[in-house]
């Protein structure tokens, strides 16, 4: 457990620290006494991606130092939504926003929940800023509010002047958007006694508004820490996989997604990110970050990203389940051992068709031969019949000698699946008719 006096030091050995108000009086509250922080999340989707794990790292960091944390899922600022650089955002339902809320809220509880050898720290306090929002009239809003906000400063923020020098322009909704951030951190203060706000530095303007706006109100200095933005070594986003977000809910990217994601990041990226996303001691990260340039093939890192990551945001069974699928996949595990989602999931992403009744030939499977090129593992039936001559084609990892022969039925895998394999690394999925 980091003590309150070293957590800073810690954020900042870990690369977690971009941007600070004053340093020195942040380093004496959390000295002087536990302190209460917050974080918000809007709903903007149904889930949080990668790119939002950041936060629960400085979240858990300072709640492990003895810091109460408080996590604001925004009802009220994800119905309006932060203004983009490039275009107006477009406004979801009441209704929806309010599922999303709950949505992620319930998946990010786990990312706080203190082990056994914690429990005396401070468990999370979950917030809806709709609670607070949605009484405000547009008077108040006006006289308690917006008369604290000088617009010349509001027009500095980049996202907004960039929409103002754009053809699209900005509407006043998401223009008002951080005066509803601001009022935010208000609202805490008075609720909870709340000091200190964390998030990203793209939200440095509204951030430091709220500290700006809880310092009019009442003539206190409260305090704000700003993330670094990640992104991969070729510029692009972190999360992104062939275009796709890597969400932290399992339904939008499974377990196993997820641990291949990490398994397979850039050398550069596993050994700059390794430092932000693991809580694993300093001398063991340090020796993780030697390995990757000492032996690049072992894939040290990035294994150590996989398998802490995927931990916290499914859990020890699901990383389990994941880790088996990759060995078992490959080979060198028992494919029997695999649930049906684990199953679905991973041949899923290798690439899977599904048999109907019609592929069947008088109630038989097609060959063997037809499903390495029905999948895409041979280019034709010649090519697929010289594989398995050659000892390459693999059943549910048993070598396939005949190319003609249908498979057995009774062999298939949990979900109805077969698994095909060519050589040690092209692997599809069959699923049988059900």
């Amino acid at each position: 457990m980091t003590s309150s006096a070293d957590v800073v030091d810690d954020l900042h050995r870990r690369g977690l620290i971009a941007q600070s108000t004053d340093e020195g009086e942040l380093r004496a509250a959390l000295a002087a006494g536990p302190v209460t922080y917050y974080c918000g999340f809007d709903p903007t989707a149904r889930s949080l991606h990668v790119g939002h794990l950041i936060q629960f790292m400085v979240l858990r960091a300072l709640q492990r130092a003895g810091h109460q944390p408080i996590v604001l899922v925004g009802g009220a600022t994800g119905l309006i939504g932060d203004p983009r650089p490039s275009a107006e955002r477009t406004l979801n339902s009441p209704e929806l926003v309010a599922e999303w809320v709950e949505r992620i809220r319930s998946r990010v509880a786990p990312f706080l929940d203190l082990p056994a050898a914690e429990q005396g720290l401070s468990a999370p306090i979950y917030v809806n800023n709709l609670e607070w929002t949605a009484p405000l009239s547009a008077i108040d809003f006006l006289r308690e509010l917006g008369k604290n906000f000088r617009v010349n400063r509001m027009l500095a923020k980049e996202a907004v002047s960039a929409r103002l020098n754009s053809d699209a322009g900005i509407s006043y909704t998401e223009f008002s958007y951080q005066i509803l951030q601001a009022n935010d951190f208000k609202e805490l203060h008075e609720r909870h006694g709340c000091t200190l706000q964390t998030g990203g530095s793209d939200q440095w303007g509204n951030i430091t508004a709220g500290t700006d706006l809880v310092r009019r109100t009442h003539g206190v200095s409260v305090h704000a820490l700003g993330t670094p933005l990640i992104t991969r070594a070729d510029g692009t986003k972190i999360g992104k996989t062939e275009g796709a977000t890597v969400w932290l809910d399992p339904e939008l990217t499974s377990p196993y997604a997820f641990f291949q994601y990490w398994l397979g990041i850039d050398d550069v990226d596993a050994r700059a990110w390794l430092p932000l996303f693991s809580e694993r001691p300093a001398d063991e990260v340090a020796a993780l970050v030697q390995a990757s340039v000492d032996r690049p093939q072992g894939r040290e890192a990035q294994r150590a990203l996989a398998e802490d990551l995927t931990r916290l945001v499914h859990g020890e069974a699901e990383l389990h389940q994941a880790e088996a699928a990759g060995r078992a996949l490959f080979g060198r595990d028992d494919l029997t051992a695999l649930g049906e989602s684990t199953l679905t999931a991973s041949l899923g992403e290798a690439g899977a068709v599904e048999l109907s009744d019609d592929d069947l030939v008088d109630g038989a499977l097609p060959t063997v031969a037809a499903l390495l090129q029905r999948t895409g593992l041979a280019t034709s039936l010649s090519d697929a019949r010289r594989t398995v001559k050659e000892g390459g084609a693999y059943l549910n990892n048993e070598r396939v000698t005949d190319a003609e022969a249908a498979p057995d039925p009774a062999g298939q895998l949990a979900g109805g699946w077969l698994v095909l394999r060519r050589g040690k690394r092209n692997i599809a999925g069959v699923r049988l008719p059900r």
